[in-house]
This record gives C-alpha cells, structure tokens and sequence, in this order.
C-alpha cells in the first residue's frame, strides 16, 4: 500500500433493494425515492474490508458529509484513497467520496482503518466473488 492508492466500486441500488431495507430497518426506511445514507457508507465498508486495505481490516473512524440526495436506480461510484500511513500501528487514513455519473458529489469524508497485516494484496476481493453483478469494482 502506498499514499495515493484507491478504489472504487459502482454499484446500482433498486427499489428491490430499497425494500429490502425497509425490511431490516423498519417500515419507512428507504422511503423517498432516495438511496439511505447507510447504504451508501456500506459501500465504503465493502471497500475498505474487500479491496483496500482489504480482508481483515478494523473500522475505527468515519466521518461523513452527505451533499446531495442520491436518487434511486442511478448508479453511485464510491471511492477511497490512501492519505496517511502509519505503518508501525497499521493505521491508514483514507479520503471517502461517492459520486453520481454526472460527477454530483453524493458525500465525502475521511476514514481511519486498522489494516490486518499483510493487508492490501487483493486476494480478499478474488476470494469472495464480489466483484460481479450488481457490484462493479475497479481498481
């Protein structure tokens, strides 16, 4: 790993997704035609803990500013970048932003991650299949 490294991931969210949601969530969750603003975050969990750092990775720091409604159906590009490393405690610090494709910033913000050793390699995204349908990774 190296400052200046991302990734990226596009995915898609359905109304079939968005009652799924509402499911788990409770009723109203997901209601307004818009993407809910943890489902955008877990697109940054999946990088962080598939694709940088990778497999292993502790999530201990997040913070986020949501700027724009990400509308239902429209596909969303999430990305982070290396900032900082600290390799003597693992710690990276990462820049977070998700995009609409018309370059609409949906939200951005920082994370600090504990990487497993070893982390970064990229096997962690070839072993769990991820990368398919309806989930784009890129890298």
């Amino acid at each position: 790993m190296r400052v200046g490294d991302s990734a990226s991931v596009t995915r898609c969210f359905t109304a079939g997704d968005m009652a799924g949601f509402a499911a788990v969530a409770g009723a109203g969750a997901g209601a307004g035609g818009h993407v809910p603003e943890p489902l955008i975050g877990a697109l940054f969990s999946y990088l962080l803990g598939v694709r940088l750092p990778g497999q292993g990775t502790n999530y201990l720091k997040q913070d986020m500013t949501f700027h724009a409604p990400a509308p239902v159906g429209t596909p969303l590009t999430a990305t982070v970048e290396i900032t900082r490393l600290r390799p003597d405690r693992r710690l990276v610090d990462l820049w977070a932003r998700c995009v609409l494709p018309d370059g609409t910033l949906v939200c951005e913000g920082r994370a600090l991650v504990k990487a497993a050793e070893g982390a970064g390699e990229g096997a962690a995204d070839r072993a769990t299949g991820l990368s398919g349908p309806p989930v784009k990774a890129s890298g």
